[in-house]
């Protein structure tokens, strides 16, 4: 069994969030999103390049 995170929970805890979020911020990235934000679709994007999908 698992006990600890996956690979990719791992990576994602490796990633600056805050600059990820203030890049976004500056840029308008999240205006007018309805379903998912920039981080949501930057960890799919992730895990398919990930998994080779």
């Amino acid at each position: 069994m698992n006990s600890g995170k996956t690979l990719l929970a791992q990576i994602m805890d490796c990633l600056p969030w805050k600059t990820f979020d203030r890049i976004v911020a500056r840029h308008g990235g999240n205006k007018g999103v309805r379903s998912l934000t920039c981080a949501e679709q930057f960890r799919a994007m992730a895990f398919a390049q990930l998994t080779y999908r």
